[in-house]
């Protein structure tokens, strides 16, 4: 077992990276339980919905027209926009495209599992006309990668301001891209200290076109590592614990124990949690409960006198745009987001979150009765939201959005609504259900480039 390193670094571990790979790099699809894979197929899908829903985003237009710039064989799809790019550069933009819309799927430990590995793994299954399961094999090593890596540095990583999905994710890219170009654990190892010099992200960009382009660079930057390390290229062999690495640079504290330990069902995928509101997951059990109030005590916005919503005090680094101008601000603000669920506005709706609707009388006048105040729970995740009305009554709910769903069928039938009401509009009702469709066969399928032409 590896030693726990201390800052000062007087015990020399055995190499956390190197254990930590070998972990990772002994995936095969015979460990892989039909829930974990019915979960990663999940994650699959609900990429490719926000990601179809985000093709026209103008950060997408900016960086497929450097990509089409650029001179190179075509080889892989951009998501819905009938165009194709050179593997890095079509990785970089459907990176991004995922997590334009901040509606993408979360692991509370690591930030979005999904948006920096799934544009990896896909654009080789197509350049390499690789199998559903090795795709899925490959999707699920990377996710148990990134949120090893997350449990490794511990919370004070995304506290200091590094957004996990950045930085976590991509060790996620390199895991996968690894497994998809076949590299051993040695291979793999300097693949993870070519992404560890590479990986990087700031919260401080929240609420503009940069967040996205992390999960983008990140997708990138691992492949990058995996396909340079796959040519003998050479890094350090213990780039998350070594001073000056990753994880000494980048957190408090490093904890072996966490990122070594077995995930509680199989492999980290299970833990993922998907959302049905399109803004910062931080802001779903706000919203969740202002809605449970509004629908069970029947009020309206005009007789609401004062809101508080009380979260993790960890939020308020996060999510907290007193006043946001633009709709992606919006969702960073959980005064907003609190004010549109108590005023019945669909939240589901990425169509909501615009430069419009920031600017609406209705919601800035009850936006501006909200109050937004950091306390300890017993979950990190959990929010109180607090109305009083005119009429002297005092009403409180609580909510927690982070559990993972037990009913996997079940979870379906959520996400599949979802994805319909994210492609519909772009690629009909039929290309959607087709999608989905290949989706939930995808551990059968022989190819995945049928899967990807549909998305075309």
């Amino acid at each position: 077992m590896t030693k726990k390193l201390s800052r000062a670094g007087a015990a020399r571990p055995v190499s956390i990276t190197s254990d930590l790979v070998r972990d990772v790099v002994a995936i095969g699809w015979t460990d892989v339980t039909p829930d974990v894979a019915e979960v990663a197929k999940q994650c699959l899908l609900d990429w490719l919905g926000v990601s179809i829903a985000a093709h026209a985003e103008p950060l997408v237009d900016q960086l497929a027209a450097i990509a089409a710039e650029e001179a190179g064989a075509g080889v892989c799809t951009l998501i819905a926009r009938s165009a194709r790019a050179p593997l890095s550069q079509a990785v970089l933009v459907n990176g991004a495209m995922g997590h334009a819309l901040d509606y993408d799927d979360v692991i509370t430990s690591m930030g979005h599992p999904t948006v920096p590995v799934a544009p990896v793994v896909l654009a080789l299954g197509e350049a390499f006309d690789r199998s559903g399961r090795d795709v899925l094999t490959a999707f699920i090593a990377g996710v148990d990668a990134e949120v090893r890596v997350a449990r490794l540095l511990g919370p004070s990583h995304y506290q200091r301001g590094f957004h996990g999905t950045a930085t976590y994710g991509t060790f996620g890219a390199a895991a996968s891209a690894g497994r998809m170009l076949g590299l051993d654990q040695e291979a793999t190892i300097r693949a993870f200290g070519i992404a560890g010099t590479q990986a990087a992200g700031l919260k401080a960009v929240f609420g503009t076109m940069c967040k996205p382009l992390h999960a983008g660079k990140a997708a990138a930057n691992g492949l990058l590592a995996a396909r340079l390390a796959a040519r003998g290229f050479t890094s350090h062999l213990d780039i998350l614990a070594t001073e000056q690495g990753f994880g000494t640079t980048q957190s408090d504290a490093l904890n072996p124990e966490a990122a070594l330990a077995p995930p509680p069902r199989g492999h980290w995928v299970r833990e993922t949690l998907f959302k049905y509101h399109a803004a910062c997951y931080l802001t779903h059990s706000a919203i969740n409960a202002a809605d449970v109030l509004r629908r069970r005590q029947a009020f309206g916005p005009d007789q609401i006198v004062a809101v508080e919503v009380g979260v993790d005090p960890g939020h308020l680094r996060v999510c907290a745009i007193p006043a946001p101008a633009t709709g992606l601000e919006c969702k960073f603000s959980l005064t907003m987001t609190t004010a549109m669920a108590l005023m019945g506005e669909n939240t589901a709706d990425d169509l909501l979150f615009t430069d419009a609707t920031a600017a609406r009388t209705d919601l800035m006048a009850l936006r501006d009765r909200v109050v937004v105040t950091g306390r300890k729970a017993r979950s990190a995740t959990l929010s109180e939201v607090t109305v009083r009305l005119a009429d002297g009554r005092v009403l409180r709910e609580e909510a927690d959005c982070a559990v993972p769903a037990e009913d996997v069928e079940a979870q379906w039938t959520l996400l599949i609504a979802k994805f319909h009401s994210l492609v519909d509009p772009v690629l009909g009702a039929q290309r959607a259900a087709a999608l989905v469709a290949h989706c939930r066969a995808l551990d059968t399928a022989s190819s995945v480039r049928p899967l990807i032409a549909l998305a075309e």
